[in-house]
């Protein structure tokens, strides 16, 4: 089975660092977009409110769960990524977003 596309947007911001046990780096998405993701997030999340989807930054594609924080969302760009799209701490990106129910 495939995975079904039940919503998508691109946020563009700054990359950002979560120092945790181990750091992590997001684009935050907030405001009248966490409405909306808020909305998808009743059909597919799971554990802890996560939202899974599938992401592209750059040519890069890559698949993650959205974290809820501090009433939005944060969305977690893996090392990986990062590299294959030289992506730096602080830089402003986009990225494009797709909201996705497993099948």
């Amino acid at each position: 089975m495939r995975d079904t596309v039940v919503g998508e947007f691109e946020v563009t911001g700054p990359v950002v660092e979560w120092r945790g046990p181990a750091p992590h780096h997001f684009v935050t998405v907030d405001g009248d977009l966490a409405e909306q993701v808020r909305e998808w997030a009743r059909e597919v999340s799971y554990g802890w409110g996560m939202v899974p989807v599938r992401l592209r930054l750059g040519a890069t594609t890559g698949t993650t769960a959205l974290w809820p924080r501090e009433g939005g969302y944060v969305v977690p760009l893996r090392l990986a990524v990062r590299r294959a799209e030289q992506v730096e701490l602080g830089d402003v990106v986009t990225v494009h977003v797709e909201v996705l129910r497993p099948g």
